[in-house]
């Protein structure tokens, strides 16, 4: 495998018309990739994709936007990882960018939630796949997040593992992250925005993993388009360009970083 895409929804609606060449053409790029699950039916379309595909593993998660309409089931969850090609919890966190009014209600349902998915994460051994989206001009969401993976990781210890994906944060989240001993992973946002340069280059290489975060947020000079595994390897491109240094390099260490945590 030469490149690892650790965050897609190649399962959505998006893909229904070459989902089939999309992941043919993964395959012979050497791109792997886990298959995120946001929601039951989401998860359980993952898992089944994935069945045929040597290069392709998903996850089972409820995403904190949808906790107003579906419950967290733990049998189920359960159930799902007990697939070896599940590996992974998640995709589930907090979001308080995207909610009309983000209250303390809304706040503590979301929390709630996420602490659901840490347990059984713990508990199994399984990473994490953590969704943060603050509040816009905030980091509120990364704060909350460490403060219930540290309260957690007291209790559990090197079970509780997971990455954190489309990372936005700054230098202190991501070194309080990494005290943690959880990765971060960047999207093909590193490829037109400078935003997050420094960030990139402050994270150890062994704590960073590339992802796409398909069939969002397309790479320049594709912005606008449906995104795609693909597109991985221009993240990977770009990683090595911030950091300045080789690209073999840094394409090899994140495809062991991933089949470290992953456990692949």
């Amino acid at each position: 495998m030469k490149y690892f895409d650790a965050h897609c929804h190649v399962q959505f609606d998006d893909y229904d018309v070459d989902r089939d060449a999309l992941i043919a053409h993964m395959q012979e790029e050497g791109v792997g990739g886990v298959v995120v699950g946001i929601d039951r039916a989401s998860s359980e379309a993952a898992r089944a994709l994935v069945q045929n595909h040597p290069h392709l593993y998903s996850s089972v998660g409820l995403h904190p936007n949808y906790e107003t309409q579906e419950s967290f089931d733990e049998a189920h969850v359960l159930s799902l990882l007990a697939d070896p090609k599940v590996v992974a919890v998640g995709e589930c966190g907090l979001d308080y960018y995207r909610p009309a009014e983000v209250t303390d209600e809304l706040k503590h349902a979301q929390k709630a939630l996420f602490e659901q998915h840490v347990e059984v994460a713990a508990k199994t051994g399984t990473p994490l796949i953590v969704h943060g989206r603050p509040a816009k001009g905030t980091m509120d969401a990364y704060k909350d997040i460490i403060d219930i993976l540290s309260s957690k990781k007291k209790e559990y210890g090197d079970q509780l593992r997971g990455d954190i994906h489309f990372f936005v944060g700054g230098i202190a989240e991501a070194r309080a992250l990494i005290d943690l001993d959880f990765t971060v992973s960047f999207t093909a946002v590193v490829t037109f925005a400078r935003d997050y340069d420094d960030v990139v280059r402050f994270v150890p290489l062994t704590h960073i993993l590339s992802e796409t975060d398909a069939p969002y947020v397309a790479p320049a000079p594709r912005r606008g388009k449906r995104n795609d595994p693909l597109a991985v390897i221009d993240v990977v491109r770009a990683l090595a360009g911030i950091r300045g240094e080789e690209e073999g390099l840094v394409q090899a260490a994140l495809v062991d970083n991933a089949m470290r945590l992953f456990r692949i």
